[in-house]
């Protein structure tokens, strides 16, 4: 396992972990979110530094959220009417519309044939 420090570019963040391989520049790989979600990560930049300790040296990777992921996530963060903390299931949602009583749904004919015309 290789320990690698990961500067994160779209959160300003940085932060390490193990991996078996380094990405390559270009390659994708998937991170967690502080959320809890896992998004795509461009690599940007590899470049290895001679560590503190010793004559070892440590990959560092410089990473931003792919562009498709990016503006998925803006749409979520700057639409007003999207609050994802209220999520409630569709029948207590219509329940408040509606009240308790059962919905009747009106038929409706669809026969648009002349012997059925008004």
């Amino acid at each position: 396992m290789i320990e690698v420090e990961i500067q994160n570019e779209t959160y300003q963040t940085t932060f390490r972990l193990k991996m078996i391989v380094v990405p390559r520049i270009g390659e994708g790989i998937r991170l967690q979110e502080p959320s809890g979600t896992w998004v795509s990560y461009d690599v940007l930049d590899v470049w290895y530094q001679r560590a503190e300790f010793g004559d070892v040296w440590v990959p560092y990777l410089h990473v931003r959220m792919t562009p498709e992921e990016s503006h998925a996530h803006e749409g979520d963060r700057h639409n007003p009417m999207v609050d994802r903390r209220q999520n409630i299931p569709i029948e207590e949602f219509l329940t408040k519309f509606e009240g308790d009583r059962d919905h009747v749904p009106t038929k409706l004919s669809l026969d648009l044939s002349a012997s059925n015309s008004i």
